[in-house]
């Protein structure tokens, strides 16, 4: 795997970009370095920070609780994590509780009994739509505990 620490005109716009696709303001960062995972996908670490890009998507990283904090959410039941932990979508039966959404939005997937984070992944249907939906998929899950981002990222240290 290739890393390598990235300028600090560049440093600024890559915020500037996650900032306005997440909606709220990223800490300000001096020093980000870029692992290449593969072609289309890279874990971009900073102090405190950790992202996932995969193509032209920036997503929190799963170990990044607090991040991951400041997304909407769902919560899914039991029934949905083995699933979910290998890279299924997110089904309507399966959301017990939600927070507001808006359609093509990071949302994060919670399970229920520990309100552990599972996965990230980008809504198909704002919640104020999925309310009146009973079954079909909800949410696009990208990125999950045990994918090969979440292994990878584990041997990744600033």
């Amino acid at each position: 795997m290739k890393s390598n620490l990235i300028s600090k005109s560049e440093t600024s716009v890559l915020l500037k970009t996650i900032s306005e696709k997440w909606g709220f303001e990223c800490p300000k960062i001096k020093n980000l370095k870029v692992h290449q995972i593969s072609d289309e996908a890279q874990i971009i670490t900073g102090n405190g920070i950790k992202i996932l890009k995969i193509n032209e998507e920036y997503l929190p990283f799963l170990s990044e609780t607090e991040t991951l904090k400041k997304f909407p959410s769902v919560m899914v039941d039991m029934g949905a994590i083995k699933f979910m932990c290998k890279g299924a979508n997110v089904m309507r039966p399966g959301i017990k509780k939600f927070t507001e959404f808006e359609k093509d939005k990071i949302v994060c997937i919670i399970e229920e009994s520990q309100n552990k984070f599972l996965a990230v992944g980008k809504a198909m249907v704002s919640s104020s739509e999925m309310e009146n939906i009973e079954k079909g998929e909800i949410i696009k899950n990208i990125h999950y505990i045990s994918d090969k981002f979440w292994e990878t990222g584990k041997t990744i240290y600033d």
